[in-house]
């Protein structure tokens, strides 16, 4: 008798809502607005108080770092090889999207050390051990 009972309730309900449209792409459903909105970079802007902020956002993040300078965190110490401020360049160099610029370093305290890229932004826990040589 109890089956009886079951099946009539499960007639009489209603539908479950749908889950809400994911972010991944699903093929039974479509994405709204071709995916999950990324904001457009300054420099596509063209706006000069758009662009002098990033200008100086970034510089603030370079720090002190010049080519030519060696600096010191918690990870080493590290030569300041160059300093490469062309977004594309740098996002090629560090595999991120949204990198605006990048350091190409060396670690001054391992005798084999190769130069790498690093996008790491000037904390209070890095010091600058020797500034760089301007001409």
């Amino acid at each position: 008798m109890t089956i009886m009972t079951d099946a009539l309730a499960a007639v009489t309900r209603p539908p479950l809502p749908k889950r809400p449209v994911p972010h991944e792409r699903t093929p039974d459903r479509p994405t709204p607005s071709g995916g999950r909105p990324h904001p457009r970079t300054a420099h596509t802007t063209g706006d000069p108080m758009i662009l002098e902020t990033l200008r100086q956002v970034v510089n603030d993040q370079i720090g002190p770092r010049r080519a030519g300078s060696i600096y010191q965190n918690v990870d080493g110490a590290f030569e300041v090889l160059a300093v490469i401020r062309d977004p594309e360049q740098a996002r090629g160099l560090l595999g991120r999207r949204c990198a605006q610029w990048a350091l190409i370093v060396r670690d001054v305290l391992r005798p084999d050390g190769e130069p790498f890229a690093v996008g790491s932004v000037w904390t209070t826990s890095d010091h600058l051990v020797r500034e760089a040589v301007t001409r």
